[in-house]
């Protein structure tokens, strides 16, 4: 169970902090939820504690994956994809809404070589900047460090 204060990612939408650990009623059933709020934006989010770990909350990356993110981003490795764009987007949301950072790394990487060799359509653009923004600002807090540091890594000046 997260306690308020804590930093936590939520996938498709990064890094938050929960801001509250509520008793809310709705539709007659009453249960605890995470309030959380996120870095980017000014969203926020109500996550049933119950179903947190279900619907991917978990606690920000350690100083170790952060390791082995950076030192993937600098490899050449990267998934196999389909061609057909439609089946590589439902593939790449698929993984984005696993939350793992490794695999929102590989999507990165993978649109930022598809980018470079072909052109990413709109709806792959659109996804591309959405997880890198997801991925760098979770890169910078958890190792405690300026989201300016990963941008090269990630494509952005």
């Amino acid at each position: 169970m997260f306690q308020v204060g804590d930093l936590v990612c939520y996938p498709m939408h990064g890094v938050g902090v929960v801001e509250a650990i509520e008793e809310q009623t709705i539709l007659d059933e009453t249960a605890q939820y995470y309030r959380l709020r996120f870095t980017i934006g000014r969203m926020t989010a109500m996550v049933p504690v119950k179903r947190a770990e279900a619907v991917g909350l978990r606690a920000l990356a350690d100083a170790e994956t952060c390791e082995r993110v950076v030192a993937f981003l600098g490899s050449d490795d990267c998934s196999a994809e389909s061609d057909n764009w439609n089946q590589r987007y439902r593939d790449n949301l698929d993984k984005l809404r696993s939350g793992d950072i490794m695999v929102v790394a590989d999507v990165v990487k993978c649109l930022m070589r598809r980018d470079r060799e072909r052109g990413l359509s709109a709806g792959e653009r659109k996804m591309f900047l959405t997880a890198r923004q997801v991925l760098v600002a979770e890169l910078a807090a958890a190792t405690n460090s300026d989201e300016s540091n990963f941008l090269p890594l990630v494509g952005a000046n």
